[in-house]
């Protein structure tokens, strides 16, 4: 009887591992340069986290490079330094690069006085502007620009809610600081040059951003919790919607879309469900486990502003604002609500959560 041999196996290995090469692909995304203009903020710091933990190269353009890169090495992230106004040799870092997040810009956190407002027009309008000519001169273009925006673009109002196709821009709304108009015409002019850049051979997202809630120090979720802490509740009467976005569903939302080759334009990204102000204050005194909510009136606000030197329209503002075309595209945010989201924010900050009912 003539016996079997055993079959040579060996020719299949390479095909094997095509095979596992390619699922390992589909499943882990390739590394990626990624260049953030004016990422040295909050959201820009948070990016970057995310960013090099799951192995990719981040540049920073900032006008004034830190030591953050000496004091603690890291191959994969470099400070490069450009004036947001000018093409220099910042520009060579275009080349080859897959993705660019603009978030270059004047802080808002500041009294709208001419000089300022002018600060915050130009180094949004500047920065957008040289950016665009980088790219659109660049052999090797980004695959995709993300430009920052606001949702203080829209109309203050509280009837309904804004979203990308029927939100109502503002600007013109009745019984409202005729100071409210600057932001808005800031964010117009913001996007109208993003919009106009030539830049052909890359797909183009306007990010109109929330309040980005993380409990980094001295963001807007530190500031807000240290207010409730002191037992202080609601800014004015508490109306006004807020609009918001955790931290990990921002990020989140940045990553879909710069996987999504199919989607561009305006985006919001904000948590589906806003609410009212006296509603969010609520809910995070419950979460720090105060009972004491003592409103603000707004002529302490105005006063308190004055003296911090900033302005009313960042909390007496409604903003309500909604994320259809996300959640359209197939995006699930983890934190939808805002009770879940100031809990786990709550935990992160203090490293302990206290739920109550506010009382």
């Amino acid at each position: 009887m003539k016996t079997s041999e055993p079959s040579d196996r060996t020719a299949d290995i390479p095909f094997v591992c095509l095979v596992c090469f390619v699922v390992a692909h589909s499943i882990i995304p390739p590394p990626m340069k990624i260049i953030i203009p004016g990422g040295n903020g909050q959201v820009g710091r948070m990016l970057t986290r995310a960013f090099l933990k799951s192995g990719n190269e981040c540049v920073i353009l900032t006008r004034t490079p830190s030591a953050r890169a000496s004091t603690k090495p890291n191959p994969q992230l470099r400070e490069v330094a450009w004036d947001g106004h000018t093409l220099g040799p910042w520009t060579a870092e275009f080349e080859g690069a897959a993705v660019v997040i603009n978030l270059a810009g004047r802080s808002v956190n500041c009294r709208y006085g001419e000089r300022n407002l002018a600060e915050m027009m130009d180094s949004r309008v500047e920065s957008t502007r040289v950016i665009g000519a980088a790219i659109a001169a660049a052999n090797r273009p980004p695959r995709v620009w993300l430009q920052a925006s606001t949702a203080t673009l829209y109309a203050h109002r509280f009837d309904a809610p804004n979203d990308e196709a029927t939100g109502i821009i503002g600007g013109h709304e009745p019984g409202v600081p005729a100071l409210w108009a600057k932001s808005i015409a800031i964010a117009k002019a913001w996007e109208a040059e993003f919009v106009a850049a030539p830049t052909p051979s890359t797909r183009k997202v306007i990010l109109r951003s929330a309040m980005t809630m993380s409990p980094d120090r001295g963001g807007v979720f530190h500031i807000l919790a240290g207010h409730c802490r002191l037992g202080f509740g609601n800014f004015g009467n508490g109306r006004q919607y807020v609009s918001w976005i955790h931290e990990h569903d921002f990020v989140a939302a940045i990553r879909f879309l710069i996987a999504r080759e199919d989607l561009s334009g305006a985006f919001n990204l904000a948590a589906p469900e806003p609410l009212p102000n006296r509603d969010f204050m609520a809910e995070l005194h419950a979460a720090i486990g105060r009972r004491l909510s003592i409103p603000v009136p707004r002529w302490a606000l105005e006063l308190g502003t004055f003296l911090l030197r900033t302005e009313t329209e960042l909390v007496l503002k409604s903003r309500r604002v909604i994320p259809t075309r996300l959640l359209e595209n197939g995006f699930e945010f983890r934190y939808p609500d805002w009770r879940s989201a100031s809990a786990e924010l709550i935990r992160q900050q203090f490293g302990k959560i206290q739920i109550q009912n506010p009382g």
